[in-house]
């Protein structure tokens, strides 16, 4: 999109930020992106520990003064003078590059406390920064990841999909968080139709493509070669596609892996659905590591993500690339205004 003054034209409600995992980059590359902030599509507030982020901004010799707001709505008024801070209930303290599950609470409260806002409609969108899952899983933290947590929060009534989105390429894995053994085990033909059903519709209400197509990739080297080199396209995936088409579905598939990706071929569909997660995240990563966005698609709000992790081994040197995370709250602000328009 476009980017313009934050808070002007279309009413733009705040986007609600995350901490993420308090001892990565999260921290860092918010003030970064604050920065920035004429360059972004809508204000955005973080909910945070505003001393954590104050001492932040002054190791790091960052000039970026903090106001602590009460409600979103307070947002736009202090935006392009000071980020605003939405606190969340406990000091959050930690050493960059050391998670320590004494701040798991605050994380998930970061979390909650996002979904909460957005669900009453207080904000517009939420945009995650990265947590560090291990850590949460010896607090308690029960789900696979950011994705499966917020599908829980919204109480959704089928399976989110994730996509990972950039300029010239977007990507779903039908099975995500899972060995590759299971993923094998769980990839069926109604799973990659769920997949592409729900890509389909976010490619049409959230992305402004009028006449989506989608592409599959196949499983096995050369797509399984008729069979030479595995059956999964003929029994799972060739189903999958032609219960698609009678959806009047652009799809086309199943495609090989190995070339689908090439600069040609990405230009014949709008996002690929792809069968196991790093089928999907090696290509983009690979091509737009520093702009590309996690997507959560089949959400009753926006939600999208940088795509990538919590970075500990850099933590705190105050070289970490805020690229992706603008692009996260840009995407996200984009998306909060197509939907917004649909139903106004």
């Amino acid at each position: 999109m476009t980017p313009h003054t934050p808070g002007s034209g279309d009413n733009a409600r705040p986007l609600a930020l995350s901490m993420g995992e308090p001892a990565g980059i999260g921290g860092e590359v918010t003030l970064k992106a604050w920065l920035l902030r004429k360059e972004l599509g809508a204000p955005f507030f973080v909910i945070d520990d505003p001393d954590r982020l104050t001492d932040l901004s002054q190791e790091f010799g960052i000039e970026v003064p903090i106001t602590v707001i009460d409600t979103p709505d307070q947002t736009s008024d202090v935006f392009l003078n000071a980020l605003p801070v939405l606190p969340v209930g406990r000091p959050v303290r930690t050493t960059p590059g050391t998670p320590t599950k004494d701040t798991a609470s605050a994380v998930l409260e970061s979390i909650e406390t996002a979904v909460r806002l957005t669900l009453a409609g207080d904000a517009g969108g939420i945009v995650t920064n990265p947590i560090q899952k291990e850590i949460l899983y010896s607090a308690g933290f029960s789900y696979p990841g950011h994705t499966e947590y917020l599908a829980a929060l919204a109480k959704t009534n089928s399976p989110p999909v994730m996509m990972l989105a950039g300029h010239d390429l977007r990507v779903v894995p039908v099975t995500i968080h899972v060995s590759l053994r299971q993923a094998l085990e769980q990839l069926t033909s109604d799973a990659i139709v769920h997949a592409a059903r729900v890509t389909h519709r976010a490619l049409s209400r959230d992305f402004g493509i009028s006449e989506p197509r989608i592409a599959v990739a196949g499983l096995n080297p050369h797509a399984g070669e008729g069979g030479a080199m595995g059956d999964e396209e003929a029994t799972i995936i060739e189903p999958a596609i032609a219960a698609l088409a009678n959806d009047a579905i652009q799809v086309t598939g199943p495609l090989p892996p190995d070339t689908m990706f090439s600069p040609d071929l990405r230009k014949t569909y709008d996002a690929a659905i792809c069968m196991y997660h790093d089928q999907a995240l090696i290509p983009i990563k690979a091509l737009e590591f520093d702009q590309a966005v996690n997507v959560t698609l089949g959400l009753p709000f926006v939600r999208t993500s940088p795509d990538h992790g919590t970075a500990l081994d850099i933590a705190g040197k105050g070289i970490a690339n805020e690229s992706s995370l603008i692009s996260a709250l840009n995407l996200a602000a984009n998306m909060a205004v197509r939907r917004r328009r649909l139903v106004a």
